[in-house]
């Protein structure tokens, strides 16, 4: 019935498309200019063949760093030229300092400027192409929300923000017993016996369930859905949706159901990744504790320049199980900076010294951190501790906020590199379902993601 929907590609396939394509056009290239022009520095045969995997381990590598994979930069004409330089540019650099896995440099130089303008060109078409004929058409999903009518207008917000390709075309309204006149743009109320033609003649792929009231999913509505799914159209409900393509918990939406919606990452009580994790965390401390040693002269002039008074600051974050503890920064805002109270940092904050800015910026202010990873108090990566005063006030309108401190905080996390700088409740809210995603899926594969992310926010200059 429904074989002829659009095809439409997922958020994680159109990462992964992305990723093979970069790799497959730049061989090609290579291959291709090979054959055409006197270049001899890249070719590909049974003996070499690990040139290759170098190659396309550091085209990935590095265009995850420069965010090539970043969905709303690839649809982003000025942002992705900038991302195809620089990953092309690191790329070739480290391919050439390569012992051993690469080839030799050449005698003739220019070969090394057809290396690179040939990976430059190839990114760079492919992703136009990528740009003007398939993220602006092929990815669009048409969708049908089975929803009570006063709940439309806050649901379709939450999932087409997350993803811009997700159209939400028509609602059931579930709620029988408060009907109510919804009108939206482009969004249909849709009766329950014409439902299976709409999905049909709009070319609707996914029907999601985001009703909270069990009794608005009558026995008709039931049966109409049981109808639609028999004949191939995929249905979801809403959280694991919302979930998927915004990478967050919807804590705003499952209310006191929470921890029906919320199994735990069995890596939060698995040894082996636990003992590994630590073990790479105190070494990265060590690195860390020793480049601050070196940066402290620097920082300690800056600091005279800007705002003369201590060189440390050090303030009561809330640890792991809500144990309390004191957090060691470079100070950069003025003295006796929250002598009104304490409140939340904002952007352009006055309190913030001109040099403060910069350590806050580049991340510098937290390499005494790494004296508190290397005691226990924090991890490298997991939620940002919060003070006590917060915490308090933000779980007394949050009731899941404290679910936090079931980890160790840390030094970054997925709410860090997904999210900005958190001014108020509303922000601390959004940066919490990212938290908790983070919590519900933690895995190293995860840590990775959010340490190349980290070195992604460092190099873009976006701290605050």
């Amino acid at each position: 019935m429904f074989s002829k929907k659009k095809i439409h590609f997922e958020i994680s396939e159109r990462k992964v498309l992305l990723r093979v394509f970069d790799v497959f056009f730049v061989l090609l290239a290579l291959y291709l200019v090979g054959i055409v022009f006197d270049f001899t520095y890249f070719h590909i045969t049974e003996d070499n063949y690990y040139w290759t995997i170098v190659l396309a381990f550091y085209i990935v590598l590095f265009g995850a760093v420069f965010e090539m994979y970043n969905l709303q930069v690839a649809s982003n004409q000025n942002q992705i030229i900038k991302s195809i330089v620089l990953t092309a540019s690191t790329t070739v650099l480290f391919y050439f300092l390569t012992p051993y896995l690469t080839p030799i440099l050449p005698s003739n130089r220019l070969q090394i400027v057809d290396f690179f303008l040939t990976i430059v060109l190839a990114l760079f078409f492919w992703r136009i192409f990528y740009l003007k004929y398939l993220a602006s058409h092929r990815f669009v999903k048409k969708v049908v929300l089975v929803c009570d009518g006063s709940e439309l207008e806050e649901l379709k917000a939450s999932l087409e923000n997350a993803d811009p390709h997700y159209k939400i075309v028509g609602y059931v309204d579930s709620d029988i017993e408060n009907k109510i006149n919804t009108s939206f743009p482009k969004v249909r109320s849709i009766a329950i016996e014409n439902l299976d033609r709409f999905v049909r003649n709009k070319s609707v792929s996914e029907l999601v369930i985001a009703s909270q009231k069990t009794e608005g999913i009558t026995v008709g509505l039931y049966n109409k859905l049981l109808y639609l799914l028999e004949n191939g159209l995929v249905i979801r409900e809403y959280t694991q949706v919302y979930e998927s393509i915004s990478q967050r918990i919807p804590v705003h939406y499952v209310a006191r159901d929470f921890y029906r919606y919320f199994p735990f990452s069995r890596s939060n009580q698995n040894k082996f990744y636990l003992s590994g994790v630590r073990l790479v965390e105190c070494l990265i401390a060590i690195v860390g504790l020793s480049i601050g040693l070196i940066l402290i002269p620097f920082v300690l002039l800056g600091n005279l320049l800007a705002s003369r008074g201590p060189l440390f600051y050090h303030q009561k974050r809330v640890g792991k199980n809500g144990v309390v503890f004191n957090i060691y920064k470079f100070r950069t805002m003025v003295k006796n900076a929250e002598a009104e109270g304490a409140v939340f940092a904002v952007t352009n904050d006055m309190r913030i010294t001109p040099f403060g800015k910069f350590l806050r910026k580049t991340r510098i202010d937290e390499f005494p951190q790494f004296f508190n990873v290397l005691k226990g108090d924090m991890a490298v990566i997991g939620p940002r501790p919060e003070r006590p005063f917060f915490v308090t006030a933000i779980a007394a309108v949050m009731p899941f906020y404290e679910t936090r401190h079931v980890i160790k905080p840390g030094l970054t996390g997925w709410a860090q590199v997904n999210y900005s700088y958190g001014e108020s409740i509303d922000d601390s809210l959004i940066k919490l379902q990212y938290d908790l995603y983070y919590i519900k899926h933690r895995s190293i594969f995860l840590d990775i993601n959010i340490a190349i992310k980290t070195i992604s926010t460092i190099l873009f200059y976006r701290g605050q």
